[in-house]
């Protein structure tokens, strides 16, 4: 079994762990010495027992906080989720019918006389020109 030089709020400890968790003996161990740390800035020298405890429990502060997050999203999450799968077996929309207006046949016939002779008009026009 490994063991490992760890410092918290400036105390070293030696630790064992199992094979292979050294790696997050270390980082665990950097998260307490961080709070650790600031009680020592802020209180001076704590006894030992005190600012692991004091540590403990900022962490664990913390640790709860994240967990309410936590919570709080994967229940957001299972909403959308529950939200998603109601619309996937919703029913599909009845088509809407659109409605296009029509011109009517004496507004069309009326424009092509109107085209007729404006191509007349430009007809004589070009005849006199010419």
């Amino acid at each position: 079994m490994p063991e490992v030089n760890i410092t918290i709020g400036g105390r070293d400890f030696t630790v064992a762990c199992q094979e292979g968790e050294e790696r997050f003996l270390h980082a665990a161990a950097q998260m307490l010495d961080r709070e650790a740390s600031t009680l020592v800035d802020q209180l001076g020298r704590v006894p030992e027992t005190r600012m692991l405890l004091m540590a403990g429990l900022m962490l664990a502060d913390r640790t709860a906080a994240l967990e309410d997050r936590a919570k709080a999203a994967e229940d957001s999450l299972a909403r959308q989720e529950r939200l998603i799968e109601e619309m996937r077996n919703a029913p599909a929309p009845e088509p809407r019918r659109v409605e296009v207006p029509v011109v009517p046949e004496s507004v069309t016939q009326l424009l092509s006389e109107m085209a007729a002779r404006a191509e007349s008009a430009a007809d004589l026009l070009e005849k006199k020109a010419g």
